[in-house]
């Protein structure tokens, strides 16, 4: 009868024992269910970080290449994006860290599981502890999300700030253009004024022209008498007008020396150098006429932008000028 009872108690502790484990078991697939997808969901989290943080250096790039106005903007707001993307980086290494620390702890509860029936007492503290850290180890991670998700948040503040800024600099360069446009017309028109009653000298759209022999003798790139009047007009002129453009305008004076295609045989090989020294005489007396010379360019098209494109002795005239053109640099 004692050896029956004995065999009684053996059978009534060992289901219960089972029932523990099952539910322990349980309870360990669970929390490693609830992590995989917290896992999953936060690793979405970070792949939209990293496209946002991607778009965020593309954009500031390219604002930092259009607009030079705003470069001191475009370094701070860069410099935020450093340090959004070193916080990230420290957030994902914590992430590495403690997913590190579960695989460690997983091992340690699956060592513990294999040698429960001689540590059965000294296993049920150490589950718990285990149950304790993994539950820890869920909040850090849990913090961790919350942190990044800020983080995307700040990200799309700075990405508003920057289309502002955008918006802010395109109305200012409009604002700007059509200052300047205002400026050349008032100088084209007290140009004008001064000059209307003389033969050769039109005014084309945004430009004023000279014909070149107004201002020089064939083939030659020394300004005549008559030319260097022409052009101390002009830069009085100009000179009084400039005065009354705000500094922040970024303007220039562009000097546009044009040949016809007609051979020439003088000291200069081709049309090419003739009308780029012509456009640097024009430009030379203009500075020593006063005009700043870094709101000043001289540039020679040859015989490539004719406005008549006839082979007559008018037509050849009328391709060989001198233009004016105000316009932003």
């Amino acid at each position: 009868m004692a050896r029956r009872k004995r065999s009684h108690s053996s059978l009534n502790v060992w289901p219960g024992y089972v029932d523990a484990l099952s539910t322990l078991l349980m309870v360990v697939t669970f929390v490693l269910l609830v992590f995989v997808v917290g896992q999953q969901f936060l690793s979405v989290a970070m792949t939209q970080r990293e496209h946002t943080l991607e778009t965020l250096k593309q954009e500031v790039g390219r604002l930092a290449n259009m607009l030079s106005l705003s470069q001191q903007q475009a370094k701070n707001l860069s410099a935020s994006n450093a340090a959004l993307t070193n916080a990230y980086h420290a957030k994902e290494a914590a992430l590495a860290t403690a997913q590190s620390t579960l695989q460690d702890k997983e091992r340690q509860l699956a060592e513990t599981n294999s040698s429960a029936s001689s540590l059965q007492t000294a296993q049920s503290g150490e589950i718990s502890s285990l149950s304790a850290q993994v539950a820890e180890l869920t909040r850090q991670l849990q913090t961790i999300a919350e942190a990044l998700d800020v983080e995307r948040k700040e990200a799309q503040s700075k990405d508003e700030q920057i289309a502002d800024l955008d918006k802010k600099l395109n109305l200012a360069l409009a604002d700007k253009i059509n200052q300047l446009k205002k400026y050349r017309s008032e100088f084209f028109g007290r140009l004008h004024d001064l000059l209307k009653n003389q033969s050769g000298i039109t005014v084309v759209g945004d430009r004023f022209v000279f014909q070149s022999e107004i201002l020089f003798p064939p083939g030659s790139a020394a300004l005549s008498e008559q030319g260097r009047r022409q052009i101390r007009t002009l830069a009085h002129t100009f000179h009084d007008v400039s005065a009354t453009i705000p500094t922040d305008i970024p303007w220039i004076l562009r000097v546009d020396g044009h040949a016809d295609k007609q051979p020439i045989h003088t000291a200069f090989p081709s049309n090419w150098e003739l009308s780029s020294a012509r456009a640097i005489t024009v430009v030379k007396m203009l500075i020593a006429e006063g005009i700043d010379p870094r709101h000043l360019a001289a540039t020679g098209f040859s015989d490539f932008q004719p406005l008549d494109s006839g082979n007559t002795a008018e037509a050849y005239a009328h391709n060989r000028r001198i233009e004016f053109r105000l316009t932003d640099r």
